[in-house]
């Protein structure tokens, strides 16, 4: 009887809303592989969702910063040495020592997920110390992976560049939710939708601000973050309570429900750093599947979407009166309607379904050639 590989893939995060790394999981699942899902358990965190997959959180004694890390990957290391595992599947840059060690300690395989350019986020432009630390691991590690995969082509293009490793692409495409339910009607005042994390550089306080000049719609803004606080802290002092409302997390299965209310979304991002410059964010191709209209930004990646699918509109900057003219601009029955068509037709072609495909080929490519030395 063949043996059945097993997977263990490590992140950061508390699993529960990583709509990612559920789809990957699964997919790898479905595809005859023993996967668990490492994150780590924090004060607030649910109780897990039963998956498909096998799921394990470490509640660490710090939450953030460099002993987090610190921690967080020496738990990592530890419960790795002791796992039967053969193949590691570190997700970003966060999980990579820990798993590299291991690797290299026992001749294990190890798959390489760059989600983003970590020493590019906007968390680290302006800290060049910190930054200079991740590059470090960065250069030492990733050139020693047995395969790496990455989720836009302007990433895949810099890391075989910088780190002259082969990457594979995989984009963050959501499974395909069908026709039925995309034509319902929105709500009334229209609801202008965000869902992903609420963190630095996500055009987040420029959207809130916006909203003065836009006293017909409103807000929500699905996820949590490092601004939770002072973007609500925003919304008070302004006086907006009323037409911007915060939902928290929300669990992927029931996003469907406020995407199906909801009259646009919105992607918008700051030019901080080629993480974001070069992104390709999971809510785009969600908007899409769920037949919403979308504003996003004038980026690259974002950019060949737009070409292709027309799907939205592209802005150029964060100024308000930039907002305000794009969110009206849909205002426009004919243009909505095309757009709205438009995400339709897209979402037949833009599904996890078919990028599933590229996924298992790095798996399977893994288990088939000789570890690097």
């Amino acid at each position: 009887m063949e043996h059945v590989k097993k997977i263990v893939c490590t992140v950061t995060n508390d699993l529960t809303y990583d709509q990612r790394m559920i789809r990957i999981c699964s997919t790898l699942v479905t595809a005859g592989y023993d996967v668990l899902l490492v994150g780590r358990k924090r004060k607030n965190s649910e109780e897990l969702t039963e998956r498909p997959f096998a799921q394990k959180r470490f509640s660490c004694i710090f939450d953030k910063g460099f002993l987090f890390y610190a921690e967080y990957n020496l738990r990592l290391f530890l419960f790795l040495m002791k796992r039967d595992v053969d193949l590691i599947n570190s997700i970003d840059l966060d999980t990579l020592s820990a798993g590299a060690l291991v690797a290299g300690f026992r001749d294990k395989k190890l798959v390489y997920d760059a989600h983003e350019y970590f020493t590019e986020v906007p968390e680290l432009v302006g800290r060049p110390l910190v930054k200079t630390f991740w590059a470090q691991i960065a250069s030492i590690y990733i050139p020693k992976v047995d395969a790496a995969y990455t989720v836009s082509k302007g990433l895949q293009d810099i890391f075989e560049s910088k780190y002259k490793t082969k990457f594979s692409l995989v984009r963050n495409l959501p499974f395909a939710k069908g026709q039925e339910g995309l034509e319902k009607r929105f709500t009334n005042p229209k609801v202008i939708l965000y869902q992903g994390a609420v963190n630095a550089g996500r055009g987040l306080r420029e959207m809130i601000i916006a909203m003065e000049e836009m006293p017909q719609y409103r807000l929500h803004i699905i996820g949590e973050g490092d601004l939770s606080s002072e973007l609500r802290e925003l919304v008070r002092y302004r006086k907006l309570e009323d037409k911007v409302k915060f939902l928290g997390f929300v669990k992927p299965e029931n996003l469907v429900e406020y995407t199906s209310k909801a009259w646009i979304g919105i992607n918008l991002l700051e030019n901080k750093g080629l993480s974001y410059f070069f992104s390709l964010a999971n809510r785009t191709f969600d908007f899409v599947q769920s037949g919403l209209p979308a504003i996003h930004m004038n980026f690259p990646e974002y950019k060949v979407i737009q070409e292709k699918y027309k799907i939205g509109l592209l802005l150029d900057d964060l100024k308000t009166e930039s907002i305000v003219a794009a969110v009206l601009r849909f205002e426009e029955e004919s243009f909505y309607r095309d757009v709205k068509l438009n995400c339709l037709i897209a979402s037949k072609e833009l599904t996890w379904e078919r990028e599933q495909e590229n996924l298992l080929e790095v798996y399977k490519g893994c288990f088939v050639v000789e570890k690097k030395k």
